[in-house]
């Protein structure tokens, strides 16, 4: 939820929002790419920045906004009482100080030079839309007007491009073929090959990259999470800080553990184990950990298949023994592309039976069971 109660498409539940946090870990070329365009006085009027999920690129975004609203242009002429050019000295780092007014302003949601187009709140449910509109896109034009005033400059951040609607889309088109004088737009976006190509080719691309487990230690230190055993959940996490939140919150490493013993009993099949998580899945209010429960067997299959395929063990283990419960079950690939096909179908069953709400426990049970007849249980 924001300040004022309402609640924000572009925030990780259990984590900071990208707006406090103020250091991006593991996206150093990413930082050393814009802050080479701004010391070089060449910083594009459109940026788009991508990458998976939960690796920082709505932080990203926040701390280029952050920096360009307090920092003075590359090159400006600062001219003295002779009017020599005093150019400011290179920057380094994008990094302001929590105590700037700049940075409080932004922690506040008061900072008239920044605007955050994202998906707006539904008058008639209370609710977010479920994407950005031509009436959020709108809102763009006071901002101009108002913020054109003091001649200084403007940052607008798209928090997620993808969640465009069509008429929003062409709204960002336009400002992209006429951008306003000293405005950069930072577009964020999961996936920029589902954008219109003239939006693409108006920007130039900032890609992230997963984190290595040190810098996911780091980001969730900062986010004020503390985690026992780091390398497992970076290996589930897949470097995604997002995720990790996510599977901390929830106990994830937990939910994939009794995932691997239930693996790791068949053919024969712990069936008391089997049906405590099925309980556990049905109960009310574990909505979140089901959903979770069910991506993390989707992971669990596909880390089976893959250690199949190239005979490699799962590097670092995700929960204990799983690397020789892999071995096992997947110990040639012909067995991994057999592992890989069920894992589609049980994937496909899945999806079906919560779209038609089926019964949460009776879904897991039979989805076990489907795992007992593939490794030759019956």
């Amino acid at each position: 939820m924001s300040e004022d109660g309402q609640p924000e498409p572009d925030r990780v539940e259990g984590a900071p929002h990208p707006r406090d946090t103020l250091r991006l870990f593991g996206q150093e070329e990413a930082e050393a790419e814009f802050l080479d365009a701004f010391n070089r006085g060449r910083v594009h009027h459109g940026w788009m920045i991508t990458g998976p999920r939960g690796t920082g690129k709505a932080t990203l975004a926040w701390s280029i906004a952050r920096f360009l609203l307090a920092t003075p242009d590359s090159g400006a002429d600062d001219g003295g009482m002779f009017g020599e050019m005093l150019a400011p000295a290179r920057a380094e780092s994008l990094s302001i100080p929590e105590d700037h007014p700049v940075t409080r302003r932004m922690v506040a949601g008061a900072e008239p030079g920044l605007f955050v187009l994202r998906r707006g709140v539904s008058e008639t449910t209370g609710r977010l839309k479920a994407q950005i509109t031509v009436d959020e896109a709108r809102r763009l034009k006071g901002f101009f007007t108002l913020s054109a005033a003091d001649g200084g400059r403007r940052v607008v951040i798209v928090d997620a491009t993808d969640e465009l609607n069509t008429s929003a889309a062409n709204a960002l088109l336009k400002l992209l073929e006429e951008p306003a004088a000293r405005t950069t737009l930072l577009l964020v976006t999961h996936q920029p090959s589902g954008l219109l190509p003239t939006i693409r080719s108006r920007c130039r691309l900032l890609r992230l990259k997963p984190l290595e487990p040190q810098a996911m230690e780091a980001a969730l230190e900062q986010a004020g999470i503390t985690i026992n055993q780091p390398e497992r959940l970076a290996a589930l996490a897949e470097g995604s800080v997002g995720a990790a939140v996510r599977l901390a919150m929830l106990d994830g490493l937990k939910l994939y553990g009794e995932w691997i013993a239930i693996l790791g009993s068949l053919p024969r099949l712990d069936r008391a184990r089997a049906q405590a998580l099925a309980d556990a899945a049905a109960a009310r209010g574990a909505e979140e950990s089901r959903a979770l429960l069910l991506s993390l067997l989707d992971q669990a299959l596909a880390r089976l298949s893959r250690a199949g395929a190239t005979g490699q063990p799962p590097m670092p283990e995700a929960a204990p023994g799983e690397a020789e419960v892999f071995a096992r079950l997947a110990p040639t690939p012909h067995h991994a592309r057999l592992w890989a096909a069920e894992a589609q179908e049980i994937g496909a069953r899945l999806r079906h039976g919560t779209a038609v709400n089926l019964d949460p426990a009776a879904l897991i049970l039979d989805t076990v069971f489907r795992l007992q007849r593939a490794a030759g249980g019956g």
